[in-house]
């Protein structure tokens, strides 16, 4: 009786390879035949998983932008009730940052595939349904804040939530290039959300 192939198996398999890849050498090295070796799959499976290779790049985007959005909410899913939302925001700002070491391939990764995005449209739909996501967890912890009066009411939860996405992207970057440390980007964010905690002035 032929073995059953699970397919979704395989494919994620796929993205964990290409992934992998553009980690270790970059987007060039993304060949079928490099993608099938790192997989440990024939290039045949890898043709019958994909009909393109840009369908190939696009599911390891969503591969990895699941895991981001996967990791923010099971941090705070994990945390004890009641928790501050001092303490979500600062957790989950981290792991949007990817700035531990084992998030460091992610890291680069999801900045190889933003710099690709100017040329493809769906690359772009992806990544910005991505930070959509990611903008709306950190609004809704915001507010969260708002309700246990951590947060005072004249803050803005979808400006504060876009100045803060911005703020952990760019970590992301700076910590990659060495001009922060892990320990000092998270320092930087930290500063920013005790200021946010600590705004009273109405921004008008």
């Amino acid at each position: 009786m032929p073995r059953q192939v699970d397919y979704e198996d395989r494919r994620r398999r796929i993205a964990e390879a290409v992934c992998a890849l553009i980690a270790r050498s970059g987007m060039e090295a993304v060949s079928l035949r490099d993608v099938a070796a790192q997989a440990d799959v024939s290039m045949g499976a890898v043709q019958r998983s994909f009909r393109t290779k840009e369908d190939m790049l696009l599911f390891a985007l969503e591969h990895i932008s699941q895991q981001v959005s996967d990791r923010a909410n099971q941090r705070i899913a994990a945390a004890p009730t009641p928790q501050a939302a001092s303490t979500l925001l600062s957790h989950t700002l981290a792991q949007m940052a990817l700035l531990d070491e084992e998030s460091q391939t992610q890291a680069h990764v999801w900045l190889t595939f933003v710099a690709q995005a100017p040329a493809s449209e769906k690359l772009t739909d992806v990544l910005r349904a991505t930070y959509t996501k990611l903008h709306d967890l950190v609004a809704w912890l915001i507010r969260y804040g708002q309700d246990t009066q951590e947060v005072p009411r004249n803050v803005d939860p979808d400006r504060e939530a876009h100045t803060l996405l911005a703020l952990a992207d760019g970590l992301t970057v700076q910590v990659l290039a060495g001009h922060h440390s892990p320990e000092t980007a998270l320092a930087v964010l930290q500063r920013h959300i005790d200021q946010l905690l600590d705004a009273t002035s109405d921004p008008g």
